[in-house]
């Protein structure tokens, strides 16, 4: 069955930063107090819905969604943490009953994410990765189509970005499999545009990465007139510094504009 499409939040899976396992200092801007505003509302509004009907699929994948989504303005580790660990309670509940439910898989991954980077650097918050990885891999083989391809986008980000063996699972292979595995299911989804022509970049595949831009040109249009309302506002305000910062790193790594 298809599964709902789900705004992808701005700072997509969350995992950038945490598989490095670096803590880091959370700052915000005003366009972020705003976002932050909203989705603690959010938080509050699908803790309550959970709370009334803890039996209810969606209710508790949504309170797991949420609360990935507040925790990205947690203004320290201890808030970030609890807040993770709200949304993870839910989907464990959910998956209690559900195991095949691919949000429940999903959002768990995303949870432990945020619980992962609370506790870097740890022992704790290295293991948390290959839990990620086997909710994510689950959440593929379920659904791989939710949130606009969003367990293989997650696996690639997760693979591009965790430290390699022995360290952790990072594998450069897998990362470019899974990240154009996303684009290829969900191609007219901005993000998925994205990471794949940052990491091509990264990985200094020029014809790769100018193709993936030149998509990203292509269905930026129609996606801004697809993906509206306050949902998507922090999406667009990180893809569009992002798209900027890729075509500078393009530009500046193989001197040329792409």
């Amino acid at each position: 069955m298809m599964m709902l499409q789900t705004p992808f939040r701005a700072q997509g899976c969350a995992l950038f930063l945490l598989v490095a396992l670096a803590a880091s200092a959370p700052g915000q801007t005003e366009t972020n107090r705003t976002f932050a505003a909203r989705a603690g509302k959010e938080f509050s509004r699908a803790q309550n819905q959970f709370a009334a009907h803890p039996g209810d699929a969606a209710a508790a994948w949504q309170l797991g969604r949420a609360s990935y989504d507040w925790a990205e303005f947690a203004t320290n580790v201890t808030q970030r943490a609890a807040v993770a660990q709200a949304g993870i309670a839910a989907c464990r509940q959910l998956l209690a009953r559900e195991p095949k439910s691919a949000p429940g898989h999903y959002y768990l991954a995303m949870d432990f994410g945020q619980l992962a980077e609370a506790e870097a650097p740890s022992i704790a918050a290295y293991k948390l990765v290959r839990e990620i990885e086997r909710e994510f891999k689950t959440a593929a083989e379920l659904d791989e189509k939710f949130d606009f391809a969003g367990p293989p986008r997650c696996l690639g980000l997760l693979y591009r970005d965790a430290p390699s063996w022995p360290i952790s699972i990072g594998n450069k292979r897998k990362a470019r499999e899974w990240l154009e595995r996303a684009a290829a299911l969900a191609p007219d989804f901005p993000e998925n545009q994205l990471d794949l022509a940052e990491s091509q970049v990264r990985w200094h595949q020029r014809a790769e990465a100018e193709s993936a831009l030149e998509k990203l040109n292509a269905i930026w249009p129609g996606a801004q007139t697809n993906l509206v309302g306050e949902a998507w506002e922090p999406s667009w305000d990180a893809w569009t510094a992002r798209r900027a910062a890729a075509k500078a790193e393009f530009q500046k790594t193989f001197k040329r504009a792409p």
